[in-house]
C-alpha cells in the first residue's frame, strides 16, 4: 500500500505527508500533523491528482474526499509560468530594440513580437480551458519555447 497522509496548511495549501523507513504511518501523523488539524491517511494513487504541475492549486475539503485541483487557482499558476518564461524574451527584444534603433532599422516586427510576448498571459485558450491538461495544452511554444508541462 503507497499511503500517506493529507491535510490542509494554515496557508490554504494541501500538504502530504510520505512515511519512511520503518516507522508506522499513524506515528508520523501523530508527530508531523500539527494539532488540532485534520487528516487522514490515504493511499496516494487514490486521492491526488496525477500530476503536480498545478500542485498549489489543489484543494482538500476533509476525510473521506479526493484531493482536486481548483482549475481557477491553476490558470493564475498558468499565467504565472507564462510571465516567467517570457521575461527573458522581453529583455533580448528590447536589446534587438534599442540594436534597432541605433543603426534606424525597422523595428515594427519587434514591436508586434514583444506585444504578443505581454499579451500572452491573456490567451483565451487559458480561458477556455475546462481542464488541467486543456490548460497545459493552452502553452504556445511557437512564442514562449518549450512547455514546462512536458
Amino acid at each position: 500500500m503507497n499511503s500517506i497522509i493529507i491535510y490542509n496548511q494554515p496557508n490554504g495549501s494541501v500538504a502530504y505527508v510520505i512515511a519512511c523507513g520503518d516507522t508506522p504511518i499513524d506515528e508520523v501523523q501523530r508527530k508531523d500533523v500539527p494539532q488540532g488539524v485534520e487528516s487522514e491517511i490515504v493511499e496516494r494513487e487514490k486521492v491526488l491528482p496525477v500530476d503536480e504541475y498545478f500542485r498549489d492549486a489543489w484543494t482538500w475539503a476533509g476525510k473521506g474526499q479526493p484531493v482536486l485541483e481548483d482549475l481557477e487557482k491553476s490558470k493564475a499558476i498558468h499565467r504565472d509560468n507564462i510571465r516567467a518564461a517570457r521575461l527573458p524574451l522581453l529583455q533580448a527584444k528590447d536589446l534587438e530594440f534599442q540594436r534597432a534603433q541605433e543603426t534606424s532599422a525597422d523595428t515594427a516586427a519587434i514591436v508586434t513580437a514583444k506585444q504578443a510576448l505581454r499579451d500572452a498571459p491573456a490567451a483565451a485558450a487559458i480561458d477556455a480551458a475546462k481542464t488541467a491538461d486543456e490548460l497545459k495544452a493552452a502553452w504556445d511554444t511557437s512564442l514562449l519555447g518549450d512547455s514546462p508541462y512536458a
